[in-house]
């Protein structure tokens, strides 16, 4: 019996019966191997960034391509974390390292030990054009964008019908709220022809199904490149144009595309969009059940203050004896009489003290008063006083006013 572990580790090949020399898969992937570290010990490469993915230890994994052909790279966490960049797909870069296989695949790939930036890729510049063009068109404003309805009867979903995220959403709504009805458009999210297919789907829905409450457009993560027909002008134009609220639900929360910046929101991942759009059923009962019982609440706090109230009113002196109400009111109509009648006659007492004092001072200027001293009043016979001898002449007709009585007599004679 021959062990694994030392066939596979054996130096020594062996011959078979033609004397043809037979390698195992280890030694062959072994010389291959020390073949390509020895000639290639350090190099430098060029080319655009994709597939590019970070592990939890802080190792980054990506693909090193240009027009015609790529290469796997791995940059240790213990390299990577001199640099002064965040690297992402469509970055174009030179990186330095050395050329290592993976023995038990048999693959080989660049080991990069360092890295810096040279511009952005073919794609990526694409990418920046266009979402320059947009902004400046205003197809990622605020003001245009529509709310998503809080309660969603139906919902449009344009994806791929054999993707993993068209199972994810409906995993999650099933989960969420079984009821809610979705219109599957299938189409085609990567390739030549989808842009063109997710953009007349989209069209199509806002003409023939306007009842539908919202439109999840989307797919899986990717590559830049796999995402990119959601970077496509025509999409994010139809994404613009909708009618119908759309949520973008592209890649993984890391990715954003065009038709992210176009849409009404946007939702890190498929299965984000699924439990936005729609309500855990749980949570909506159980808030229902909150609102119900603080309902009933209030209701018996109302209850409670009215028969307070009611109690109150049954042990009030003017519900239970009004005529004590009455009593009281004539006994304080008397007192009100009594104090009006002594108001009134000390005002009448006040009045008739100042007449008596206004008669004795008019008394006292009178007239009347003068002529009882002995004195006279002179009047014409047109009843003006005479208060000079100018005022009269001769045959003048004088009453003159005495204290008991007048008496008439005539001008005879001018005496100066």
């Amino acid at each position: 019996m021959v062990d694994l572990f030392d066939f596979q580790n054996s130096n020594e090949q062996e011959n078979n019966d033609d004397g043809k020399l037979i390698y195992s898969v280890t030694q062959l992937n072994t010389e291959i191997k020390t073949i390509l570290e020895d000639s290639y010990p350090s190099v430098w490469v060029c080319g655009e960034i994709s597939s590019f993915k970070t592990y939890s230890s802080g190792h980054m994994f990506f693909n090193l391509k240009d027009e015609n052909s790529q290469i796997s790279a791995v940059m240790f966490s213990f390299h990577n974390q001199k640099l002064k960049f965040v690297p992402k797909d469509g970055m174009q870069v030179v990186v330095y390292g050395r050329i290592t296989t993976y023995l038990q695949r048999g693959a080989y790939q660049i080991q990069v030990l360092s890295m810096k930036e040279q511009g952005l890729g073919t794609l990526q510049e694409k990418f920046e054009k266009l979402k320059e063009k947009l902004l400046k068109e205003g197809l990622f404003d605020e003001s245009h964008k529509k709310q998503i309805p809080y309660f969603v009867n139906k919902i449009g979903v344009v994806t791929s019908k054999d993707g993993a995220a068209l199972h994810d959403i409906l995993s999650v709504l099933n989960r969420r709220f079984s009821t809610v009805e979705v219109l599957i458009y299938p189409v085609r999210v990567q390739g030549e022809t989808a842009k063109t297919e997710i953009a007349n789907a989209i069209q199509y829905l806002n003409e023939n199904h306007k009842e539908l409450d919202v439109l999840l457009v989307g797919r899986g993560g990717g590559s830049l490149e796999d995402l990119w027909a959601f970077n496509e002008e025509i999409v994010a134009r139809a994404i613009y144009n909708s009618e119908i609220p759309v949520i973008s639900c592209v890649g993984h929360e890391i990715d954003f595309t065009i038709a992210d910046f176009v849409a009404d929101l946007r939702a890190a991942t498929p299965s984000v969009a699924a439990e936005l759009v729609v309500k855990n059923r749980a949570d909506i009962e159980d808030k229902i059940q909150l609102y119900k019982n603080s309902l009933i609440t209030k209701i018996k706090d109302i209850i409670n203050l009215y028969e307070e109230k009611i109690n109150y009113f049954k042990t009030c002196r003017a519900l239970s004896k009004p005529y004590l109400i009455y009593e009281d009111k004539i006994q304080y109509m008397d007192d009100l009489r009594d104090k009006l009648e002594l108001y009134m006659q000390n005002i009448i007492e006040n009045k008739n003290h100042n007449l008596q004092l206004k008669i004795q001072k008019l008394d006292l200027l009178s007239p009347l008063k003068i002529l009882k001293r002995g004195y006279s009043a002179c009047f014409s016979e047109t009843g003006n006083i005479i208060k000079s001898k100018k005022q009269v002449k001769i045959d003048d007709i004088i009453n003159i006013k005495l204290t008991d009585g007048n008496v008439i007599t005539k001008v005879i004679e001018d005496i100066k």
